[in-house]
């Protein structure tokens, strides 16, 4: 088998703006571009988890979003920018890499963005999946109670030990109590992604004053692409029937639950994750 390596971290300049994107495997596979859910750059995408997918024949991208990362930032509650631009601005990196479809691969908030994607521009769309995401519906059961806790907090942007412990925090309470969850890596990748962040007052709060302005052209029964769904037994965030509801509501959705994961993808579910969306991303482009 080929040798899968990193391309390394490039600034492209799409849609007026600076993009960060990351390239994994040989770009005559099948693409697979992964989209981080609010306020998380690429990191949260680790970069073992997309040389293991790289590992079977797919050129995986990740990237970060306005915001986050290196990419472009705007104040701090002022986002320049709406879902609809988020959109343009995955396809734009689409079309810098030559990619005609994509696999998309969505996470929590932002798998909005991947709906988006994929009924609004289903030409540029091989397969969707969404991972820890949610339709939305009235009735499905709320957040949990000591996630909302700790969410209510607001550290001093300036103050890096509060930032990094906020975050911190923030990923165990996601993780729902999984017995996954490694905190002394999370801080390593919290260090690492604040320090590497344009403005963290803005990635904080920027993404969740957005204007949601798509999908424009259906919900997820029009999504006409193959679809996996994705959900930890323990997300917190959208608790497991929230991903039931979403398989039930995609034509021909399948759901994938990782045991014992909350609102991420752990290292230890990896064994179940990857394989799952090989299979899924086997056909088209």
């Amino acid at each position: 088998m080929a040798e899968h390596m990193s391309s390394g971290e490039k600034l492209l300049e799409i849609n007026g703006v600076e993009l960060c994107v990351e390239t994994f495997g040989d770009s005559n596979n099948p693409a697979v571009l992964l989209i981080a859910g609010a306020a998380a750059s690429m990191l949260w995408w680790e970069a073992e988890l997309c040389e293991r997918i790289a590992a079977h024949d797919r050129f995986v991208i990740r990237y970060d979003n306005r915001d986050t990362g290196r990419s472009t930032s705007y104040p701090p509650g002022r986002p320049g920018y709406s879902l609809t631009d988020l959109i343009q601005d995955a396809l734009g990196i689409l079309d810098v890499l030559g990619i005609e479809r994509a696999h998309i691969v969505g996470q929590s908030m932002f798998g909005g963005l991947a709906l988006a994607a994929g009924v609004d521009h289903p030409e540029r769309v091989a397969s969707l999946t969404f991972v820890s995401t949610t339709t939305g519906d009235d009735g499905l059961p709320p957040p949990s109670k000591e996630l909302t806790e700790h969410t209510h907090a607001d550290p001093d942007p300036a103050d890096h030990d509060a930032v990094v412990d906020f975050i911190v925090g923030s990923a165990k309470a996601y993780s729902g109590g999984s017995p996954h969850f490694d905190e002394t890596a999370i801080r390593a990748l919290v260090e690492h992604d604040v320090a590497r962040t344009r403005d963290v007052a803005s990635m904080l709060t920027n993404h969740y004053a957005i204007d949601i302005d798509a999908p424009k052209c259906g919900g997820f029964g029009d999504i006409d692409v193959p679809t996996l769904v994705v959900h930890g037994s323990r997300d917190p965030v959208f608790p497991l029937p929230h991903g039931e509801a979403l398989r039930d509501a995609v034509p021909g959705a399948e759901l994938l639950i990782l045991d014992d994961a909350g609102h991420d993808i752990p290292k230890q579910v990896w064994d179940a994750f990857v394989p799952a969306l090989a299979r899924h991303t086997t056909g088209g482009p």
